[in-house]
């Protein structure tokens, strides 16, 4: 059986990229708020796996964030439970506040602006993912959901049969759940393997904002704040903003990971790793920590560096 890498929500290619450039470069106002809804649905999405987590529901097949191939388009799911005699659909929002329906349409009970209506994003995911199903093979019924999961959110007007879950019905719901949950089959979990086979790693319709390698601020980005990381003592950085403390190997590797992510094509080189970080001093030490956790490749003065075990062709990297 494959590996399941989306048993926990994971924070999107976009998002990851959006929270290293935002230290490092001024973020366009709309692009701070897409970066902040990014952000939120993940924390939604987080939230609900939590609760997931505090029943039996967690020894089940479940996945989450997919993003599928289906009828020449790609489609996001955010959580799918996998039952041998259904499959169920879970949109999950993290809403906060107070809104109203009037007919379809969706608005704001504050301010009375008028929003996307949540459910059409379910009907499409619904739509795209019986067609995929089908192309496979299966034909198994879905049962799909929107998951209202913040706390304080409140919805009025609502009708009784839509397929919507509030915050405080949520206990409610995974207990019933629960109560009727199979036994997990092989067929079940070859569907699973299917789904995570067939995941697309990055969106076609990403909306990141445009960057420059030389005109992006360098240094070492705290893991629990926006501030940078300066030397503190041999093996140890600190944050200049929150003072939290970290050793220089795990900061390292963290700017490792920012530098491929941002900038795939060029090649991870002792030079451009110090140069990334900027407060270690010696080079020496960024090529130690290199050596260690990554694979040299090339020959001495051109050396440089690929993650262990990974078997990839290089043609003319910068």
């Amino acid at each position: 059986m494959t590996t399941n890498r989306h048993d926990k929500p994971t924070k999107s290619r976009e998002l990851q990229i959006f929270q290293y450039l935002h230290p490092r470069m001024k973020l366009a106002t709309e692009e701070k708020q897409h970066l902040d809804y990014l952000y939120k649905g993940y924390l939604g999405e987080l939230e609900f796996y939590n609760r997931l987590q505090q029943t039996e529901l967690k020894n089940h097949l479940i996945l989450y964030d997919l993003l599928l191939p289906s009828n020449h388009t790609e489609f996001q799911i955010d959580s799918l439970l996998i039952w041998q005699t259904r499959i169920f659909l879970f949109e999950v929002k993290n809403f906060e506040g107070e809104f109203y329906l009037e007919q379809d349409n969706w608005y704001v009970a504050l301010t009375g602006k008028e929003i996307k209506n949540p459910l059409l994003q379910l009907r499409r995911s619904e739509f795209l993912l019986r067609q995929l199903l089908q192309k496979w093979g299966h034909d198994i019924p879905i049962e799909p959901y929107i998951i209202f999961i913040h706390p304080e959110f409140t919805l009025y007007q609502a009708p009784q049969n839509l397929p919507i879950i509030l915050p405080t019905q949520l206990n409610r719901f995974l207990k019933k759940l629960h109560a009727s949950t199979p036994v997990i089959t092989r067929k079940q979990k070859r569907v699973v393997d299917q789904f995570i086979v067939h995941h697309k790693e990055q969106s076609a319709y990403e909306q990141l904002p445009q960057y420059e390698y030389d005109k992006l601020k360098k240094g070492i980005i705290c893991p629990s704040c926006t501030g940078f990381l300066k030397p503190f003592t041999y093996k140890k950085m600190i944050c200049e903003t929150c003072g939290r403390q970290e050793n220089i190997e795990s900061s390292v590797m963290r700017s490792v990971k920012e530098f491929a992510l941002l900038f795939p094509h060029r090649k991870i080189t002792t030079s451009r790793i110090h140069e990334w970080c900027e407060t270690i001093y010696s080079k020496k030490t960024i090529q130690k920590i290199l050596a260690t956790h990554l694979t040299p490749a090339g020959e001495k003065r051109y050396t440089f560096y690929l993650p262990k075990k990974e078997i990839i062709t290089i043609n003319n990297p910068d």
